[in-house]
């Protein structure tokens, strides 16, 4: 006699390993800043337009930069692009230090995550939070000039490999921290300068041959530079030059984060 075959539901594979882990912690993440998004995205966008209305109000019709573009459009992809750097940098610090503080991070210790798994959510959380934040100021901002795309492609690359190294670095911040106090000083008295000193408000060609070269010195130069070529096909420097720069700044940054976070430093004692 022969014994009926019984149904069975289909099962569902159910994800285990780096690539699970990765996802939740990076939706845990993106979901900590976007809960506050009056905060997190709101008030940079805001910011940002402030910076237009007031340098725009006063340079407009006295500078114009690579021959005829006016101050206005020529200050917008610069306000963007420091909107995505500073506030992927300050969502992975913030994230890190505050579960150093409140001892939550604990939780994520005792997880069978791997170094890149922790990489790949911050920095991913991130990047997320900088191309939210750049979209929001290139939305509000388009309206106060004209502005067209050149090249989309370096506009991509310069928007995600800025707010990716950008992140690693705040990841990197995070670690060294032990207090809210550190952070503040690593972005007051670091990220801010080399952000404002990087041509976001100026064209380095403008400046004293000395202060020119010490801007090529500056990676987020680089960042800013390449990104303003997608828009105007023209820029300070070579797209290519900046392509190099910002390509080898991302390896070694994200070489040293993936390093610190490997050994566990400071936050496995």
């Amino acid at each position: 006699m022969s014994v009926p075959a019984v149904a069975t539901a289909p099962t569902r594979k159910v994800e285990t390993g780096v690539l699970a882990g990765t996802r939740t912690l990076l939706y845990k993440e993106v979901l900590r800043f976007w809960k506050v998004s009056f905060q997190t995205v709101a008030a940079p966008v805001l910011t940002a337009v402030l910076y237009l209305l007031i340098f725009g109000h006063v340079l407009e019709g006295r500078v114009t930069v690579f021959g005829s573009v006016g101050y206005t459009s020529f200050l917008i992809p610069g306000l963007v692009m420091m909107s995505v750097l500073q506030n992927a940098f300050a969502n992975s610090s913030s994230s890190l230090i505050q579960s150093k503080i409140t001892g939550n991070l604990v939780f994520l210790l005792v997880s069978p995550l791997s170094h890149w798994a922790w990489f790949l959510a911050y920095v991913g959380a991130s990047v997320v939070r900088g191309l939210v934040v750049g979209a929001g100021v290139l939305v509000v901002t388009i309206w106060f000039a004209p502005l067209h795309v050149a090249n989309p492609l370096w506009i991509i690359f310069f928007t995600i490999a800025g707010a990716a190294l950008m992140g690693a670095l705040g990841l990197i911040a995070g670690l060294w921290a032990e207090k809210f106090d550190q952070i503040a000083a690593f972005q007051n008295f670091i990220i801010m300068p080399m952000t404002f000193l990087s041509g976001v408000f100026y064209s380095v060609q403008s400046l004293p041959p000395i202060w020119r070269e010490i801007s090529h010195l500056n990676p987020f130069f680089y960042m800013i530079d390449g990104f303003r070529h997608g828009f105007f096909g023209t820029s300070d420097v070579s797209p290519w030059t900046s392509l190099a720069v910002v390509a080898a700044s991302l390896a070694l940054v994200c070489g040293v984060c993936l390093r610190l976070l490997k050994i566990g430093y400071k936050i496995r004692h």
